[in-house]
């Protein structure tokens, strides 16, 4: 009869990155016309040369990188985190209120699991991310999902009419996967105080906040003296130091919330990588100006995405912004179909919105099958600038 399968699994859609790696697995294409992999939302290029020498001379002359560290991270990175954030946005964080994590994911996943357990619910706006939804699935949560019109913002009001009595938490991506879409800071405010009055957990995902268009802090709800009774923010550091590999995320919680974290932390992993957190300590207290450059970078091929879009006849630009474009597109067949015929037509690995969200079959509104999300964040200006002669010539 073979092994069993733990049915929440069986259950669980397959990591849709993975998928589509699968669309081109057996095929080729010509140097005059290469495939654009515009699919992961993850830097290819390796880290700063310093930060790399800073990690290997860690390697080779301090023992202790060898060694298990800490639960929740190395104390220098966690008063470093905690002072650079709490300058950033006018706020008060101590050290004790952040823990690290083998990546953003992970964070997710350990927040989640002190919150929630099999047949509570937690709140995601459409389209949402992944891996979130498909932690949710595995553990047994229910994602409740809160539409979005083609602004792509979420209304708490909305919000509040979806929430019971098994309710634990609102989740906010901002800048937003899929859609690079930045939440105001009033609406943040407005989730904030909804998930406070309802005792609710409020985890906001800022993987990409190094790529905000917005100079200044993106919110203030740092700045509230009592932000920990309400806010659980999630960080990487994959993005901003091209450290993906080396899996460095960061929690910012309570104290007490961080105490049951750590059970989960110490049972999947023990502690993060220690290679990884000393390169991003590194990067913290060097790197700024070179950051600030990276972002500047983004913000250009933000601008050539959507100058390209709007001279691309019968698609919609939606939403743009840190790593995406978030794109209506104007074929009748659904977003699935049409991102496997992009492959061939026109040598391009975008995702299509059924990884984002459910379908019409599955009670959704329609958007899944109507959009796609392109990651830009590898693509010059002469690539988006291919991207968008090469979908002008798509015939569907």
């Amino acid at each position: 009869m073979g092994q069993p399968i733990n049915p929440a699994f069986a259950a669980t859609f397959p990591p849709p990155v993975m998928e589509a790696r699968r669309w081109i697995a057996d095929k080729s294409f010509g140097d005059d016309k290469p495939l654009l992999n515009l699919s992961q939302a993850a830097p290819v290029d390796p880290p700063p040369e310093g930060l790399v020498r800073a990690m290997a001379e860690a390697m080779i002359t301090d023992a202790s990188t060898h060694l298990y560290g800490p639960v929740l991270g190395r104390e220098d990175l966690r008063q470093e985190l905690a002072m650079q954030w709490s300058g950033a946005y006018g706020g008060d964080i101590a050290p004790e209120q952040v823990a690290i994590t083998a990546g953003c994911n992970q964070a997710f996943t350990a927040a989640l699991s002190t919150l929630a357990g099999a047949g509570d619910e937690v709140i995601l706006p459409l389209p949402f991310y992944f891996n979130h939804q498909m932690w949710l699935d595995m553990a047994g949560i229910r994602g409740v999902y809160l539409p979005t019109g083609d602004d792509l913002l979420p209304d708490p009001e909305a919000a509040a009419a979806l929430i019971t009595d098994r309710t634990r938490a609102i989740v906010l991506i901002t800048p937003n996967n899929p859609t690079g879409k930045e939440y105001p800071p009033a609406l943040m405010r407005a989730f904030f105080e909804l998930a406070r009055m309802r005792g609710l957990a409020l985890i906001v995902d800022e993987t990409y906040r190094d790529f905000h268009a917005a100079s200044g802090a993106p919110h203030n709800l740092f700045a509230d003296p009592d932000w920990d009774d309400t806010l659980i923010h999630l960080y990487s550091f994959s993005k901003a130091y091209r450290l993906t590999g080396h899996r460095v995320g960061a929690i910012m919680a309570s104290t007490a919330r961080l105490d049951e974290v750590e059970k989960f932390l110490d049972t999947v992993a023990i502690c993060p990588p220690q290679v990884g957190q000393i390169g991003a300590l590194w990067g913290m207290r060097h790197l700024s100006h070179w950051l600030a450059g990276e972002r500047d970078e983004i913000l250009a091929r933000r601008a050539a995405a959507e100058a390209g879009f709007a001279r691309l006849a019968g698609w919609d630009l939606l939403g743009c912004g840190a790593y995406f474009a978030y794109v209506r597109h104007p074929f009748a067949a659904p977003s699935d179909m049409v991102a496997k015929a992009l492959v061939d037509q026109a040598h391009l690995l975008v995702l299509p919105g059924t990884m984002f969200g459910p379908t019409r079959q599955q009670g959704g509104s329609g958007q899944a099958e109507a959009t796609l999300r392109i990651a830009f964040a590898n693509a010059d200006k002469a690539g988006l600038d291919a991207v968008v002669t090469r979908l002008a010539q798509v015939d569907l």
